[in-house]
């Protein structure tokens, strides 16, 4: 396969970096398209569903949806199960985290202030609890959702847990995952990867 091309905004969070980081910990060397919030309005239009990232192949075309890209790498690289009943629980940790992200941003709609600080607050104290809850129950013995070794599902939970920690959201408290383990020892795991560590030292 040529040299894959990821396009995303130019900063090491959300959904764009989950795909970087599938590729780096596959080894795949690929094309980062880092672009400005102007440069996305420009093409926002052609985008297959006006949003990013978008992961190019030539000769393939190009795919949106950061879920079913993370799939893909995955079943090409060693990331992702084969067998469906393993399958379906990596996917289900895919969209559980998804949906608690949207969760979370739908928060930032409304005005900061009073609205946006009770929103938080109900997430932290009863939404962002259950789910992770949920969560643990997914990954299982550990310390990565497939077991040893790492799986796109494990970078979902990564990108997630060092947003939440890392207090990028007013109002949620930055220990609100303190309590559940196995999340953890996930996120502890991506960081601590080889190649996630190369990369980030990379780009400092």
């Amino acid at each position: 396969m040529s040299t894959p091309k990821v396009t995303y905004f130019d900063f090491a969070g959300s959904r764009g970096e989950e795909v970087r980081l599938a590729l780096v910990i596959a080894g795949v060397a690929f094309d980062d398209n880092r672009i400005s919030r102007d440069a996305f309005a420009t093409i926002k239009p052609e985008l297959p569903f006006g949003s990013l990232p978008i992961f190019e192949v030539a000769g393939k075309g190009t795919l949106a949806q950061t879920n079913a890209i993370l799939r893909l790498i995955g079943r090409l690289y060693g990331l992702y199960p084969d067998d469906p009943w393993e399958a379906a629980r990596h996917d289900a940790v895919l969209e559980s985290c998804e949906d608690m992200r949207h969760r979370i941003s739908a928060t930032s709609q409304a005005a900061p202030g009073a609205d946006r600080a009770a929103a938080r607050q109900a997430l932290a104290a009863n939404v962002i609890p259950r789910w992770a809850k949920g969560l643990e129950q997914l990954i299982g013995k550990g310390p990565f959702v497939g077991g040893q070794r790492p799986a796109v599902a494990d970078l979902k939970i990564y990108m997630i847990e060092k947003a939440l920690s890392g207090g990028n959201f007013d109002d949620i408290p930055i220990t609100v995952l303190e309590p559940f383990p196995g999340i953890k020892a996930v996120a502890s795991g991506i960081a601590k990867h080889p190649a996630v560590v190369a990369w980030y030292a990379s780009k400092t």
